[in-house]
């Protein structure tokens, strides 16, 4: 199996969603893991998690 080339994260070129995405895998203590192994190394427990802190941040900032 090929393994596509791992691109280095550049934060200025990420967009508000992608950036609080990050913030929240780091303050959940996942960004080590998501860095190392990639998004799909999460379970789906943790990946809801990410998405329900990213959705009331959202209604917190009024975006939708």
């Amino acid at each position: 199996m090929s393994r596509k080339k791992e691109k280095p994260i550049i934060l200025s070129e990420l967009t508000k969603e992608e950036k609080m995405k990050y913030e929240i895998a780091e303050e959940l203590g996942l960004l080590d893991k998501v860095m190392e192994q990639g998004w799909k190394s999460l379970s789906s427990k943790e990946t809801g998690r990410i998405g329900g802190l990213i959705n009331k941040k959202k209604k917190e900032q009024g975006i939708r």
